[in-house]
């Protein structure tokens, strides 16, 4: 048997973690700096929200096709657990570091403390390209990463869900992983599960719409009609797509959109069935014949009301956020705007809706897949969707409001109402001896 390490091991498997996740970490940090100081929270309790309740890393050995082994790290970070267990998605990429899964992790706690659901925040992820691997592959790592988690996760203590590289199959194979190592089936230790195992109707699009949700209360919020407005979409995968579609159907013209590989405009809006089509038979949006090819800052320099960076952290930076056209920015990705640039656009008088609401709708409907799996009652997809509406439209009132009393952004009217609520959940418990 041959073991070898691949670059991605070799990448992010060794002491250093990489200047991205550093930084994503520190922009997470200052963001809850920011909080702390605006409720005035002494330095312990500062100090026990900065820092996560428990992290593993552990080693995920790959016996690949041709009957090599290849090792993979894999991380699983619970940052807070006062108001109920862990709850965050899980990432397969290369580009996965420990630091980067901390503050995912802090950020998942604000996220759900603000939307007001029983959850602490936590994230995983494992350095892997799932691109670069067989179907087969992908189930023996996710397996394997399940087992040796399996005494930290389930449905009272951490309940994974999909993310970048991951979907509602993965989600299949941790159950299955867990509900083998118990003896009975788990159907609430993870979601984002298919339907014909315990998922819940609404649970794919239930990200994507609540952003399209924050997009209208947004333009409304700066004076806009959104028949006559226009967006523009950074990432065109699984939050992206159905945002985009969502925003269409309400009447938004979207006029430019981008994946990892590049970008497509038209002034004229987009068929996103043709568009859709093309994606599925070329894996990209570019090189659509109904578009005109951009770069992927073309399209956040875009000049339209709405734009929605929909990737990944960091892309909205100091030094292009002058660059920024739109009125308004919503935060479909998680800290897709660097601390600096808030800065600037708050100075610039652009509006940003940030992730821990824009993105909120995902967990608050595995909130609602979990409840459905623990009543082993499930609900229509009608009752889905219109719970999921009034979670984010009280969200965003209550963060609005907060805002206009505070004369602060939303960005730190929802830090603090989180934050807030995080710290009060500690109050409340007390410290263990």
């Amino acid at each position: 048997m041959t073991i070898s390490a691949t670059a991605d091991e070799v990448a992010v498997g060794g002491p250093t973690e990489s200047a991205d996740g550093a930084s994503t970490l520190a922009a997470a940090r200052e963001q809850l700096a920011a909080a702390a100081a605006r409720l005035g929270l002494d330095e312990g309790m500062h100090a026990m929200l900065s820092r996560a309740r428990r992290e593993m890393t552990v080693t995920v050995p790959l016996r690949r096709d041709d009957g090599s082994t290849t090792c993979y790290v894999g991380h699983r970070v619970q940052h807070n657990l006062s108001r109920g267990p862990g709850k965050g998605g899980l990432r397969f990429s290369s580009a996965v570091t420990l630091d980067e899964v901390r503050a995912l992790a802090m950020w998942m706690t604000w996220k759900c403390a603000l939307v007001d659901i029983p959850y602490g925040g936590a994230k995983g992820g494992v350095t892997i390209d799932p691109q670069q691997h067989s179907a087969m592959e992908i189930e023996r790592v996710t397996r394997r990463y399940t087992s040796e988690l399996a005494e930290f996760i389930g449905p009272e203590r951490d309940i994974p869900a999909p993310d970048i590289g991951t979907d509602e199959q993965t989600m299949a194979w941790m159950m299955d992983t867990m509900s083998a190592n118990r003896g009975y089936t788990v159907p609430g230790s993870v979601t984002g599960k298919p339907l014909l195992i315990g998922g819940s109707l609404g649970r794919t699009d239930a990200t994507s719409l609540g952003v399209a949700q924050m997009a209208l209360a947004a333009l409304q919020h700066v004076g806009l009609r959104s028949g006559q407005t226009t967006a523009a979409v950074q990432g065109y995968g699984k939050v992206g797509r159905g945002a985009a579609r969502f925003l269409a159907e309400a009447g938004v013209r979207v006029t430019a959109v981008s994946d990892q590989f590049g970008g497509v405009s038209n002034p004229g809006g987009f068929d996103f069935d043709a568009l859709d089509r093309h994606v599925r038979e070329t894996g990209t949006v570019t090189g659509f014949r109904e578009g005109d090819p951009i770069g992927n800052d073309d399209v956040l320099q875009t000049e339209v009301d709405l734009l929605l960076p929909c990737a990944v952290e960091g892309v909205i930076t100091a030094a292009n956020a002058d660059l920024v056209r739109a009125k308004a920015v919503i935060e479909g990705a998680n800290g897709p705007t660097t601390p600096a640039a808030d800065r600037i656009l708050d100075h610039r008088g652009v509006l940003v809706v940030p992730d821990i609401l824009a993105n909120a709708g995902g967990v608050i409907v595995s909130y609602f897949e979990w409840v459905q799996a623990n009543q082993a009652y499930w609900w229509t997809e009608s009752d889905v969707r219109g719970r999921l509406r009034e979670r984010m439209v009280a969200a965003w009132a209550d963060v609005a409001r907060t805002a206009a009393q505070a004369g602060c952004t939303l960005r730190e009217a929802a830090m603090s109402t989180a934050v807030g609520r995080v710290a009060e959940a500690h109050r409340v418990r007390g410290l263990y001896p």
